[in-house]
């Protein structure tokens, strides 16, 4: 019986891969209620205070009255899915939304 030659076999390694990973995060979205000449102060905070996760009544009135004096208010920044829902509640109440703005 003859030994077949050993070969030498190089130790085969993966390719490494890179160390540096990018995370790239997800744009937040902006919720902006506009002014209107039908909705009244009450109704304006009291929907925000209602639907925006946090919102206190204080921070509602200063809000409603950005709406009024400037014409807009970001009443809420966060990820997309979360924006749609408050800026669909806040639409159905009748407020006067624009549309969904990346920060």
């Amino acid at each position: 019986m003859t030994k077949s030659p050993t070969l030498a076999v190089a130790p085969t390694t993966a390719p490494t891969r890179s160390s540096q990973t990018i995370k790239q995060q997800y744009p937040n979205y902006k919720v902006i209620v506009l002014n209107d000449d039908f909705n009244t102060f009450e109704h304006v905070a009291s929907c925000l205070v209602k639907y925006i996760p946090g919102m206190t009544p204080d921070r509602a009135w200063e809000l409603t009255n950005q709406v009024h004096f400037e014409g807009q208010a970001i009443v809420w920044v966060g990820p997309q899915e979360q924006a749609e829902l408050y800026h669909m509640q806040l639409d159905r109440e009748g407020l006067t939304m624009a549309p969904l703005e990346a920060a």
